[in-house]
C-alpha cells in the first residue's frame, strides 16, 4: 500500500519546487538534514523573489538559494562556519532564538506562517514512516506547520531511534525526491584539541564523577573531555545533550557511559541533533544506546532538571569582568548563537547536585599576531549578551575554575581576573579599579 503512495509522490527535484512561491517562507530541515538536490533546483528559479530560506547550522555544501540575492533571502538559527562566510558578503542573517521553544513556536503560530519544508531524510520503512536521521530537533513540528513538504529521500542518512518524533508518514508528505546515492553527508570530525583544551578538560574532570550526567557543547574541548572520560575510571555516567558528537562515542565505547544511573532514558544518551565524523555517524545507525527526541524535550530546563548531577559544559568567545558571557559575536559580525546555551546553563543549576560550566582559552592571537585577553574588562558596544551575569555558574579557562553563583560584582572580578593569562592580570585589576568593583579587601596583584 505504502510503496504505491510512494510512487505516486515520487517526482524530480526540479518538479518538486515548483510549489514555492514569491514571497513565500521556506524552510529547510536543520544541520544534516538541509537538502542538496532540492536547493540546487530552488536555486535555478531566478524568477521567484522575496523567497525567505530558513535552515540551522549551516553544513557543507554551501546553500545554491543564498547566492542568489536577487531572489531568495537565507537566514540561519545557528551559525556555522559557512554561515559566516556567506554573512561577510551579505547573504546570511541571523535568527536568535531560545531552542527549546521551537517546536512551539510552529505549533502555535507564533513562527511566521512556513509553507514549504523541505528535507532530508531516511528511506521509507515497510509501515511507510522516513527517519529523520540525526536532525530531530523541530522537524516534525515544521511539516505539521507547514502547507507543503517535501522530503529528499538519501540512502546515507543513518536511522536514529527514538526517542519520540523520530519520523514522519508518508500521510504528511506531498513530493518524495530521491537523492543520489553519492550523496553522503558531510564528514566532520570536530577540531582536534589543544593544549589549552585539554588543560580546561583536566579541570573539569575534578567534578564529575560516578552517575553524573554530561552534556557537551562544540569545538576542540568536548572531544578533549570524551578522551578524559574514556581514560578514566569513571562508572555508570550518563548523556543527555541538545548535540551528539564523537565524544559519546568514545565515552560509550570505553564503557564509561551507560546510563544506567538516570533518572529518566536510562541506559541511552537523549539528543536532538548531531553532527561529527561518518564513524560517529556509522556508530548512530539502528544503534539503541541514542535516543533521538525533538528540541522541545532535550532543551526544556523542565526536563534537563529532572536528571541528578547534571553537568552543563559549553564553550564561549569572551567574558567580561562583570562575568557577563558573550558566546556568540565578534563586534558586529555574529560567529555563533545562542542555540541551546541559556536552556543547559539553567536546566543545570535546577538539577539535583547540577552544575553549568562556561569554558573558555584565556586568550586568542589576533590577525597582526597580538596576544589578546578573551577576558575583559566590557563587551564592545555591538557584542551580545549571550547569558546575563546572573545565570553564570562557574567559568573555567585552561588557568582553572572559578564559581559565580552568590557573589558580589568585587569578588566575581576577583575570581574572573585569577582564571585570565597572567600578562593580563595587572591590566584587569587596574580596568576593574576604574569600573568600581575592585575594593580594598580584594587581593593586591
Amino acid at each position: 500500500m505504502y510503496r504505491e503512495e510512494y510512487k505516486k509522490k515520487l517526482v524530480t527535484a526540479e518538479e518538486a519546487v515548483k510549489v514555492v512561491k514569491s514571497g513565500d517562507i521556506v524552510d529547510y530541515g536543520f544541520f544534516c538534514g538541509k537538502p542538496v538536490l532540492c536547493d540546487q533546483a530552488l536555486a535555478k528559479r531566478t524568477e521567484l523573489k522575496d523567497v525567505q530560506v530558513y535552515c540551522a547550522v549551516t553544513v557543507p555544501p554551501v546553500p545554491e538559494v543564498a547566492k542568489v540575492k536577487s531572489s531568495f533571502i537565507y537566514n540561519d538559527w545557528q551559525f556555522s562556519k559557512i554561515s559566516r562566510v556567506l554573512q561577510s558578503y551579505g547573504l546570511c542573517n541571523y535568527v536568535p532564538i531560545v531552542y527549546h521553544n521551537a517546536c512551539t513556536m510552529y505549533r502555535e503560530a507564533i513562527a511566521p506562517h512556513r509553507n514549504v519544508c523541505i528535507s532530508q531524510v531516511c528511506p521509507m520503512d515497510k509501515n511507510g514512516y522516513f527517519n529523520l536521521g540525526p536532525q530531530n530537533s523541530e522537524s516534525l513540528a515544521n511539516m505539521e506547520a507547514a502547507d507543503f513538504v517535501i522530503l529528499e529521500v538519501n540512502k546515507n542518512q543513518p536511522v536514529c531511534l527514538g526517542g519520540s518524533e523520530e519520523s514522519v508518514h508518508i500521510s504528511m508528505v506531498d513530493f518524495i525526491v530521491e537523492a543520489p546515492d553519492d550523496q553522503l553527508l558531510p564528514d566532520l570530525p570536530g577540531i582536534k584539541p589543544n593544549e589549552v583544551d585539554i588543560a580546561i578538560a583536566n579541570h573539569l574532570m575534578e567534578f564529575i564523577h560516578d552517575g553524573s550526567c554530561i552534556q557537551l557543547g562544540i569545538g576542540g574541548m568536548p572531544g578533549a573531555v570524551g578522551t578524559a572520560i574514556a581514560g578514566s575510571d569513571l562508572k555508570n555516567l550518563g548523556g543527555h545533550t541538545e548535540m551528539f558528537v564523537d565524544a559519546y562515542v568514545d565515552m560509550i565505547e570505553a564503557g564509561r557511559m551507560n546510563g544506567l544511573a538516570k533518572n529518566i532514558d536510562r541506559g541511552r544518551v537523549a539528543y536532538t541533533f548531531a553532527i561529527g565524523s561518518h564513524r560517529m555517524l556509522e556508530f548512530m545507525n539502528n544503534n539503541p544506546a541514542c535516543a533521538s527526541h525533538p528540541v522541545g524535550y532535550t532543551n526544556d530546563p523542565r526536563v534537563i532538571c529532572k536528571l541528578d548531577n547534571f553537568v552543563s559544559i559549553n564553550n564561549t568567545v569572551e567574558v567580561d569582568l562583570y562575568t557577563q558571557v558573550n558566546a556568540e559575536s565578534n563586534d558586529t559580525a555574529q560567529i555563533s548563537g545562542n542555540g541551546g546555551m541559556w536552556d543547559f546553563v539553567l536546566g543545570s543549576q535546577w538539577s539535583n547536585g547540577g552544575k553549568s560550566f562556561i569554558c573558555l582559552a584565556s586568550t586568542y592571537t589576533d590577525k597582526e599576531g597580538n596576544l589578546k585577553s578573551r577576558i575583559v574588562p566590557t563587551f564592545a558596544p555591538a557584542s551580545i549578551t549571550t547569558i546575563p551575569r546572573q545565570m553564570v555558574d562557574y567559568i573555567v579557562t585552561e588557568f582553572g575554575a572559578v564559581r559565580m553563583r552568590a557573589k558580589p560584582t568585587w569578588w566575581r572580578a576577583e575570581e574572573i581576573i585569577s582564571i585570565a593569562h597572567p600578562d593580563f592580570r595587572d591590566d584587569l585589576i587596574k580596568e576593574a579599579e576604574k569600573l568600581n568593583i575592585w575594593t580594598k579587601t580584594n587581593k593586591e596583584g
